[in-house]
Order: C-alpha cells, then structure tokens, then sequence
C-alpha cells in the first residue's frame, strides 16, 4: 500500500529538482489538436462512464442476487471494546483498575457485490450462504434468540462471579422456551435438518410452553412428572404462546425417547437456559446496547471480579476475552473467533482467552500470526489461572462477599 505513494513523492522530488536547474526557453505558439482525434474522445469518456456506473451499481447490488455467487453473507470483525465502561453498580464499594477486559463482536452482514469481489479470499473473512447464517430460522427469531442468550450471559455471568467471591446469591428457574426441535437426521453438510423430532410440526424455536397434557407448567422441573405418566409414541395434547401472535395456541404432538437416554419420555426440544438470579446483594446493571447471543458471559464475569476485588486482575494489561460461561463456571465455544481474533489484533491487544472447545483455533490463530496470543480456558478457574500467569492477582481474591453489608 505504501509503494505508489513513495513512488509519487519521489515523482515529485525529481520534478522539483529538474525545474530548479531548467532554463526557461522562447514561448512556443500552441497548436490545435487535429479534428480527427477529437473523435476518440467521446468514446473514451463512455467507457468511463460505463465503469464508474459499474463500480456503483456493485457496490449496491448484493451478491445474494448473483445466484452463481454460493456464499453471499460473511462473518466479518467488528469491534473489541471495554465491558468496564458499560457496567454499573450500586451499594457495593468498587475498585477501578488500569488494566481492561474486552469483550469482541462481529457481524454477519450480506455483501455488495463489490465488498464480495474485493474480500471474499481475505483470511479475516468467513463467507456463507444463507441456511449457514440462518438455519432454518428467521432473521426475527434469530434476533429475538440473541437477546435472549445475552441475558442469559448477564444472570450467568452475574452468578458466577458473585458466588465465586462468596457474596450471597440464588437462581430462580424459568419459563420453558424452545431454543430447537430435536434433530433427527441433519445433511451432508450438517448445516440444515432433514427430518426432526415430530413436536416440529407444532412448535417452534422461540415458542414458550404454557401446558402439556391439560397440566400447567412453568419451569422445566414441572415437565419431569407429567411426562412419567407418558411413553415414546404418546400423543399429548399442548397450550403455547408465539411471539407476535396474541393469546395461546394448542396443537397434538407425538411424544418421543430421549436420545441420550432412551428409557427417558422426552417432547422433542432442547430449551433456553431461562434461569435468572433470584436476590442478589447489590444491584448489577449492564449496557447490552448493539450486543446479540452469549459469547461476551465470561468477559461479564471476570470484569465483575476485577471491579468487586482490590488490584489488577489484568495484571494492568490490556486482555480480550470471548466465551460463554454458566452459573458452574465452564466456559462454552462462540462462533467466529478468527474474526474476532482478528478485531482484537487491531485494537493493539497481546493476549485473547479463549474458550478451550472451539474447533477453529489453529484457524484463528493463524489470521493473527505471532501479533496475539491466544489462551484456551475449559472453566473460569482456568481463566483466573491463565490471568495470574501474566501478572495478576487472581490467586489472592479470597472471599470478600462473605463479609458484606448493604451500604447504609
């Protein structure tokens, strides 16, 4: 990228010199250009009016409307910023350190022709088609189910880190709402389902159960004795709510074996961790403003640590990290971490925890080369582990919360 423009300074040097040194002749009489070559001028301005109008339209046109072109969306990198600045807590004394947790982002958007010409071979990009963006669900419902997954990331993060500093804290079960139908047979590429679970053909991921078999249910605790009384192959009959239609709907669904036990009676449908923190200690609150799924929990986590205990849990570094986490501490695999690795690179950041399950890490790495290194963590106590190895001080948390009193 540097060379035209060294090429263009030096271009200019050597005219600035060359001019110092001419000795400036007789003003010649200009002649008129010949009329024959006048001709070539206009179409040589249609042609570049035909590019300019090219480059236009390509950069408006998506590529989804090429249908030659099989991976029109992209995940691409976006931002990797500080979780400290968008939390906020009250009644409990709080320790602002030097060192920053940076939770990362990306974006899954469908390119202009001309992004998709330019970028579609660039390391940092990850091209799909549709059913691999979406799956068999709406852009609403992935929508809804993103936000819903990012406050479940807040109560699991919020739990995590306030039990594990031994603050006084419980969880409260939740409503059953379906993340999927069970997946019998999924395709050759094992990005769309075939044939799923018979409960599909009535309910739908983001549905929320409100009765099975005439029974009332709120949590998922209440199914286990209902479906007792039940075999694989049972019809039942179900009352639910769909978001964006008003009032509940009921359908007949076939009741089926679990696939991980098969002497288990089980509806069809994996569920949302609804579970939220029943009392905690102090009120937690953080911005979620642009922010969609899961995979910024033990971001949350270790930076409600660090806020709540005195010192640098950074070590006073500048450390990325991504990853689900529970209410038990384990750290679950996100999507798109060589994307995200490549946004941390660019905010300068040396070191990015990163969930120990993921099957792209050789991938990411090798986007960012020896610029970051990348630490792989099963578990938060991996993570504080990781942390004291580059000069914090997680091995000397103890337990505050045990001592606290409201602030009066």
């Amino acid at each position: 990228m540097a060379r035209p423009a060294i090429q263009a300074a030096r271009t200019v040097n050597s005219v600035t010199d060359t001019q110092q040194q001419m000795v400036l002749a007789e003003p010649v009489a200009a002649l008129a250009p010949n009329p024959k070559h006048r001709l070539w001028a206009i179409p040589m301005v249609g042609l570049g009016l035909l590019g300019l109008v090219a480059i236009l339209l390509s950069s408006v046109f998506t590529a989804s409307r090429f249908t030659s072109i099989k991976r029109p969306y992209a995940i691409v990198p976006s931002d990797a910023e500080q979780v400290e600045s968008r939390l906020k807590l009250e009644d409990v004394e709080r320790y602002p350190a030097t060192g920053k947790f940076l939770f990362v982002t990306i974006r899954e958007p469908q390119l202009p022709l001309l992004s998709w010409l330019m970028f579609h071979d660039d390391d940092d990009i990850d091209t799909k088609n549709y059913a691999e963006v979406y799956g068999t669900a709406t852009p609403a419902q992935l929508d809804t189910r993103g936000r819903r997954q990012m406050i479940t990331a807040q109560q699991s993060a919020e739990y995590a880190a306030l039990s594990k500093l031994g603050y006084p804290i419980d969880l409260k079960p939740g409503a059953i709402v379906i993340d999927q139908i069970i997946c019998f047979k999924a395709n050759a590429a094992g990005n769309k389902c075939e044939e799923e679970a018979p409960s599909g053909k009535v309910l739908q991921p983001d549905d929320e159960l409100v009765s099975i078999d005439g029974v009332d249910i709120k949590t998922v605790d209440d199914l286990t004795p209902v479906l007792a009384g039940h075999k694989p192959g049972d019809e039942v009959e179900v009352t639910y709510t769909r978001p964006g239609v008003s009032g509940t709907r009921t359908g007949t669904i076939e009741l089926i074996a679990s696939p991980d036990d098969a002497t288990r009676t089980i509806v069809g449908f994996y569920p949302f961790d609804t579970t939220t923190v029943g009392t905690s200690p102090f009120p937690i609150t953080i911005s979620t403003e642009g922010i969609g799924g899961p995979s910024a929990g033990l971001a949350f986590t270790l930076t409600l640590i660090d806020e709540l205990t005195p010192g640098e849990l950074t070590g006073g570094k500048k450390i990325a990290v991504t990853g689900t986490i529970d209410v038990n501490g384990k750290v679950g695999a996100i999507g798109g971490l060589p994307q995200k690795a490549s946004a941390v690179r660019q905010t300068g950041a040396k070191y990015f925890l990163v969930p120990a399950s993921q099957s792209d890490l050789a991938e990411a790495q090798a986007v960012v080369g020896d610029d970051l290194t990348l630490i792989p963590v099963a578990t938060l106590d991996d993570a504080l582990a990781a942390l004291a190895k580059l000069g914090g001080n997680s091995d000397n948390l103890g337990t505050p919360g045990k001592d606290y009193q409201p602030a009066s």
